[in-house]
């Protein structure tokens, strides 16, 4: 049987600021984030299972992505822990905003790389996680590969 790639879409809004850049971004600011997780593996041939000739049930991935990445990024403001973006985060914490600290400067290139990890160590061991595209805004994007992560 052969293997199968399938991808699910998920969208979520998002605010960061990338301290000490030498551009705009070093502001906090948002972006309106797509995600697209794509899986690999044989589609389930047993006929008396439930979820036969799936790779793994859509909405199950969507369970997966929803509560490792989109619940937790969504409507929230990342910011580096280990900058002086600490102080800022703890008086919008204090004011209810949802602060989400993250040991590294949040870029799409490094977000990424944080997913791959969420959502990989979440699926069913016999489902591979292929790729990852993060798309920060209409023309701008990231892409992360399984086979690239050698």
């Amino acid at each position: 049987m052969s293997k199968i790639r399938i991808t699910k879409e998920f969208s979520f809004e998002t605010a960061h600021a990338l301290h000490g850049y030498d551009g705009k971004c070093k502001n906090i600011h948002g972006h309106s984030y797509k995600l697209s997780v794509t899986v690999i593996g044989k589609p389930i041939d047993d006929l008396t299972h439930v979820k036969c000739g799936m790779v793994i049930d859509f909405g199950d991935l969507k369970k997966i992505v929803k509560s490792e990445v989109v619940d937790v990024w969504d409507h929230a403001i990342i910011l580096n822990k280990n900058t002086p973006h600490l102080h800022l985060a703890k008086q919008l914490k204090e004011l209810g905003n949802n602060v989400v600290l993250v040991d590294y400067q949040p870029t799409s290139e490094k977000m990424i790389e944080d997913f791959a990890h969420r959502i990989s160590t979440q699926l069913p061991n016999h489902i591979q996680l292929h790729s990852l595209q993060l798309r920060e805004t209409e023309t701008a994007y990231a892409t992360w590969y399984a086979e690239d992560q050698v």
